[in-house]
C-alpha cells in the first residue's frame, strides 16, 4: 500500500485544494492531509484554528464522496527551527513513501532528509489560493464560489467573514 502526504495551512481549504487531493488519491492508495502550522489562528493569514481547518477538510471531502478511508487529517505545529522539522513531521504522522507540495522551503527541507517529493498540478491558481479567498472576504467580493460548497456553508456557521473582517481591523488598530 502506498501512502502519500500532503502538507497545507489550508486557510480555508479551497477547490484548489480539493483538486490537489483528488489528484493525489490518484497515486496513492492512503493519504496524510497534513494542517500545518497548527498553533496559528486568529491573524490576517491564519484566521481558522486547527480544529477548524479539519472540519473543513472532512466536510468538504465528505461532500466529494472521497471514503474517509481513504485519507486521515491531522495537524501539525510548527518547528521552531527549520533543521528539526522534518523529524518534528516524522514523529507526529504515520508512515508514507512520498510527499506532495508545491512550497519550495518544505520541499527543500524533505528532499534534504531523503524523503521522495512530487509537485502539484495548480488548478487555476490565478484564483484558488486562500489569500485570494481572504481578500475576497475582507472586500466583500464573492469568496464562496471559491471554496466547497460544505467549506463555504461552515465558514458562514462559524461568522468566518466578520472574524477576518475584525482580525483585519485589529491589526490595522495604531497601539
Amino acid at each position: 500500500m502506498k501512502t502519500g502526504l500532503y502538507i497545507g495551512r489550508f486557510q480555508p481549504f479551497h477547490l484548489g485544494h480539493l483538486e490537489a487531493v483528488n489528484h493525489i488519491l490518484k497515486q496513492v492508495d492512503e493519504l496524510i492531509i497534513v494542517v500545518g502550522s497548527a498553533q496559528n489562528s486568529h491573524t490576517v493569514e491564519n484566521p481558522f484554528t486547527a480544529g477548524e481547518r479539519t472540519t473543513m477538510i472532512r466536510m468538504a471531502l465528505k461532500d466529494a464522496k472521497i471514503e474517509p478511508s481513504k485519507y486521515v487529517v491531522t495537524p501539525l505545529p510548527d518547528a521552531e527551527f527549520h533543521v528539526v522539522w522534518v523529524a518534528h513531521l516524522l514523529s507526529q504522522t504515520p508512515a508514507f513513501q512520498v510527499a506532495f507540495t508545491n512550497e519550495p522551503l518544505t520541499a527543500r527541507l524533505l528532499k534534504e532528509a531523503g524523503v521522495h517529493v512530487e509537485r502539484i498540478p495548480f488548478f487555476q491558481r490565478e484564483f484558488f489560493t486562500a489569500t485570494e479567498v481572504r481578500r475576497r472576504m475582507l472586500s466583500s467580493e464573492d469568496w464562496e464560489s471559491l471554496l466547497p460548497h460544505a467549506v463555504a456553508e461552515y465558514l458562514k456557521s462559524i461568522e468566518g467573514v466578520e472574524r477576518i473582517r475584525e482580525i483585519s481591523l485589529s491589526d490595522k488598530t495604531p497601539t
